[in-house]
């Protein structure tokens, strides 16, 4: 499988993960809640960032023989920005109807 096409499955991955949490009813699609409350969707999406970053780093080891290279803070900044902009169609459909 070529690097392009694990990229964009990567993003396509972020994009679902990063609307998961307003278009579904369940708690990481196990729990089912009668109403979840805005704070319980909003750390939902905090954690289901961190569960692509750990995506991301497993992806990184395997296309780069084992070698992580190192981020400063404003690299995570920046993957939060963009975590953000992709939750954005979600965000819109839960709240704007």
């Amino acid at each position: 499988m070529s690097l392009s096409v694990l990229q964009w499955g990567f993003l396509a991955v972020a994009f679902v993960l990063a609307n998961l949490p307003w278009l579904s009813q369940s708690c990481f699609l196990v729990l089912r809640c009668e109403r979840k409350s805005p704070w319980l969707r909003l750390l939902e999406w905090f954690i289901l960032y961190f569960v692509v970053g750990g995506l991301a780093v497993a992806l990184e080891r395997q296309a780069m023989g084992g070698t992580i290279h190192a981020q400063d803070w404003e690299f995570y900044a920046v993957t939060l920005a963009l975590f953000m902009v992709f939750a954005f169609p979600g965000f819109i459909f839960r709240n704007v109807r």
